[in-house]
Formats: C-alpha cells, structure tokens, sequence
C-alpha cells in the first residue's frame, strides 16, 4: 500500500448509487462525480511551513472531498487519489 508523506491522505472514492430514491435509474452521463471517498492511508502529520499539523482523519474514515481536490492515480489497478487533509471538508458519521 502507499504510505503518504506529512499532511496528505491516500483515499478510494466510493460508487456513487445508480438509482434515485424515487426509482429512476441515471444513467453515467446524468451524474455528478462522487465526493465522499474511503480513507485508505494516512500521512503522519508533522512540521509543514514550520507549523505543527496534527491528523483528524483515520484509516477506514468515510470523508467528503473538495470538489477538485488531489492528485489522481492509478496503484494496483485501483482508481486512487492522494489529497491534503486541509482538502477534506467532513468526515461522514
């Protein structure tokens, strides 16, 4: 697995569903891009521009992303993005 350095955190974007509440299946087109990802890896923090940064986010958190944040790419065969923890909004309970 990664292992990110200071600030950053290694998330999955989660599949966002294929059907309305109501019933009526979107089609790829007519969606938006998923925001809430799954927290995969986390960095550990540290010394970042001389402040101290301490980590909220844990492994295994469900997250709600910025809209274009990070930095997208493929490990393993899997979609991944790297994104600083300033760019997660909410952790999703």
């Amino acid at each position: 697995m990664l292992k990110p350095l200071l600030d950053r955190v290694v998330v999955k974007m989660l599949e966002s569903e294929e059907t309305t509440k109501s019933g009526i299946i979107l089609t790829a087109n007519s969606k938006e891009k998923p925001q809430i990802a799954e927290v995969l890896e986390v960095g550990p923090g540290g010394q970042i521009d001389g402040n101290e940064v301490k980590m909220y986010i844990k492994k295994g958190d469900k997250v709600v992303l910025s809209k274009y944040a990070g930095t997208e790419i493929k490990y393993e065969g899997e979609e991944l993005i790297i994104v600083k923890q300033n760019d997660i909004l909410a952790i999703v309970e």
